[in-house]
């Protein structure tokens, strides 16, 4: 469905389910429930469909930890603040646990809902769930309305001259700027009707859930002091947007405060993507808009990538979208493993590439340049099976949206559409030279090479055991040696493709 211009019906009870849009404002189904119902409630539901692999996962790797996720504890903080919006308009919201292909249709019969309305998902398992949930409201009489809310253009609303889906970013990209007007970019007036949203029936009115009942322990979420929330999201929008002129000079480098560090926000939806979609492109058409020109340009892969996974679910199987690269060897057996296990422990011996792999493990962030070299160096230098690293970045990252994750990944493999061709292999030491050029981000979270000139940092093993000793450092003890030599690697990853 496209954005809807014009709904006729009205409609006595509505339900809005929120999934991935938690925010209270420019709501496209909380819009349209409000302007279409007399009364509306809200509901949320902790999904144990999703809940249950990540406690699988976690207790697989680290059976002897309590199981973290910061995710979860973003959507609590999320929630409580919507929660409170809601309330603060005479509403609320209805928190529940379980499966929602069970619970919806459930809570709809008992409220008596003419219409559930919710936003669009665009993941095979969640369309999967939605149809199971529209076909029994379908067969209890009631009506199911999904809208368009986290994209500007989805599915089949830019295509190509002969009417297909596009499969290249840069002609994709500017037919979608060539489509846009103003009204893709309007923010929906929910305030306007929210006069309609209804009280919490005090049999369902429940505090939310603790952390620790979800089955979750406290991570470090708040030694990170992450911004949650829609409040969190406006903080880090008025913070980037003293910045965003210097956006294009600065975000290729890790150690610079370049990034917006909104994708968390975009991915669970505490901020409107048309908001910002609407500040880039306003901005972006000024004398000094090429920061806003290029951050536009990367909300605009976001929407590549989800038009990519609608017209070719099948990568939400593990297909390569070449499908030719289905066939390709990988490395196997212990030593595959042994590196795979290296690389996702920042053990590698290649400074950034370590330095990257433990931002991650520590507080679920990576910057974008850095999400590049990681996955070149797995795939590219370590013959690893890019799938293997797509699963380890979908299990930690805070920002985790399929689409993206796994068209950067394909990307960086080469296997993906419009991606880089497999003779470009990152070099992770010229890499580093060139974006961490003093070795500032390196010294962040590698402390024990604190002392290492810039000169060597980026290579500590090419400076030789006597000098690295007046340093502080002994390879092997302090640092690991570099676990596979590039040149010889990249040999390897040119005959594993020219195959």
């Amino acid at each position: 469905m496209t954005r809807v211009r014009r709904l006729n019906d009205s409609f006595d009870t509505g339900l809005v389910w929120f999934r991935r849009d938690l925010r209270h404002t420019d709501n496209a189904a909380l819009y349209y429930a409000l302007k279409h119902c007399e009364r509306v409630w809200c509901v949320f539901v902790f999904d144990t469909t999703i809940l249950q692999p990540l406690l699988d996962t976690w207790q697989t790797r680290h059976p002897d930890q309590q199981v973290q996720d910061r995710r979860i504890e973003l959507i609590l903080a999320a929630l409580n603040e919507l929660d409170e919006a809601l309330r603060a308009n005479g509403g609320g919201l209805i928190v529940l646990y379980g499966d929602p292909a069970d619970l919806i249709p459930k809570l709809a019969t008992e409220l008596g809902i003419d219409t559930v309305f919710t936003n669009h998902d665009y993941e095979p398992v969640a369309i999967e769930r939605d149809e199971k949930v529209s076909t029994q409201l379908a067969e209890a009489g009631r009506q199911w309305l999904t809208f368009k809310d986290q994209v500007i253009f989805e599915r089949d609303e830019v295509l190509t001259g002969q009417n297909k889906p596009f499969t290249v970013f840069t002609p994709y990209k500017n037919a979608w700027l060539k489509q846009l007007t103003a009204f893709d970019l309007k923010p929906y007036p929910v305030e306007k009707y929210a006069k309609h949203l209804a009280e919490v029936p005090r049999k369902l009115h429940r505090q939310l859930p603790t952390l620790e009942q979800l089955g979750f322990a406290p991570s470090n979420l708040a030694e990170l002091k992450m911004p949650t929330g829609m409040s969190g999201a406006q903080s880090l929008l008025d913070d980037f947007m003293s910045r965003i002129d210097s956006y294009a000079d600065r975000r290729d480098f890790p150690a610079a405060k370049g990034p917006s560090y909104l994708s968390m926000h975009l991915r669970f939806g505490t901020v409107s993507i048309r908001t910002l979609a609407r500040i880039a492109h306003e901005m972006s058409l000024q004398p000094d808009g090429k920061g806003s020109a290029t951050w536009l340009s990367e909300l605009i892969w976001r929407d590549f990538y989800f038009m990519i996974l609608a017209h070719h679910p099948r990568l939400a199987s593990g297909a390569s979208f070449k499908e030719e690269y289905d066939r390709l060897r990988w490395e196997r057996g212990p030593e595959a493993d042994d590196a795979f296990a290296a690389w996702c422990d920042g053990r590698t011996g290649y400074p950034l590439v370590d330095a990257a792999m433990l931002q991650l493990n520590r507080t679920g962030y990576m910057h974008n340049r850095l999400r590049m070299v990681t996955a070149s160096f797995l795939v590219k230098d370590l013959g690893v099976d890019w799938r293997l690293g797509e699963r380890y970045f979908a299990d930690l990252l805070n920002d985790f949206d399929f689409s993206a994750n796994n068209g950067g990944w394909q990307w960086a493999a080469s296997t993906g559409c419009d991606a880089q061709p497999y003779f470009r292999i990152f070099n992770p030491i010229t890499q580093s030279e060139k974006f961490d050029a003093e070795g500032r981000f390196i010294r962040r979270y590698l402390p024990q090479l604190e002392k290492v000139p810039a000169k060597w940092i980026h290579a500590p093993w090419l400076a030789g055991p006597e000098r690295l000793a007046e340093f502080g450092v002994v390879l092997g003890k302090d640092y690991p040696e570099p676990i596979v030599d590039h040149a010889e690697a990249r040999a390897r990853t040119l005959a594993r493709f020219g195959k």
